[in-house]
């Protein structure tokens, strides 16, 4: 069954337009965990230009359901996460000046890094998922650096659904299969909406969990959070 993991920047992002606390992050956090999500995350970045540090901490001890925390293992990202020992740590290869995730990591150019990565998270029993493009060498090279799971960067994915389903599932596929066979977890996420979640997982439906907040925070403008939160979760539940 695959969870669903709200990514929640989005909310600090329209907090932080204001410079005081409405909407209120963790009051948030905690409503679209009674709204039915499996899991909350975040990404923190150092110009903490939406999810602060301060955030991170105090989500920790309020949160019931998995706490996946996303970002570059910078050091003060990997002080940040030793410090608070989320249930996952997602690691992304993003700069300074990305407005978004664009790209996964080279786990091959990577290894001794990400290697360093995992034995330095797994020595406080967190799981770590691997953020990657979609290509079966990554998901093997994420396996050999220790890696408990993959994420798989979805935007490829979305932007070419519309014109040929077929066609943008299938290295995503390829990949899949890939990490199941070296024994990986699987995640996914990047511009996964409603229209094209559903299709992703009918054909990868191992998929163990998606990460989505921008467009169910856009979704949720018109559809109210709490109905919006439950039409994602349909989709996930769809291909049980």
């Amino acid at each position: 069954m695959t969870r669903l993991s709200v990514n929640i920047n989005k909310i600090a992002t329209l907090r932080n337009a204001r410079g005081e606390n409405n909407p209120d992050v963790e009051k948030t956090a905690l409503d679209i965990e009674s709204f039915g999500a499996e899991g909350i995350t975040v990404h923190p970045r150092p110009d903490g230009r939406h999810i602060r540090y301060e955030d991170v901490r105090a989500l920790k001890k309020i949160l019931h359901t998995e706490f996946n925390i996303e970002g570059n293992p910078e050091p003060s990202f990997r002080d940040l996460v030793m410090e608070v020992v989320p249930d996952q740590v997602t690691l992304v290869p993003d700069g300074h000046d990305a407005i978004t995730s664009n790209s996964g990591w080279d786990t091959i150019r990577n290894a001794n890094f990400l290697s360093q990565m995992c034995t330095l998270f797994h020595s406080a029993g967190i799981r770590v998922s691997i953020f990657i493009d979609p290509d079966p060498l990554m998901a093997e090279g994420a396996a050999r650096c220790g890696a408990d799971r993959v994420e798989l960067y979805t935007a490829a994915y979305a932007k070419n659904f519309a014109s040929d389903p077929q066609k943008a599932i299938a290295p995503y596929l390829e990949t899949a299969l890939a990490a199941r066979r070296c024994g990986l977890g699987l995640n996914a996420g990047h511009d996964l909406n409603l229209d094209n979640l559903e299709y992703l997982l009918n054909k990868i439906n191992w998929i163990d969990e998606v990460s989505i907040g921008h467009a169910l925070i856009c979704d949720a403008l018109y559809m109210g959070l709490e109905k919006t939160v439950q039409a994602y979760l349909e989709k996930t539940k769809s291909n049980i």
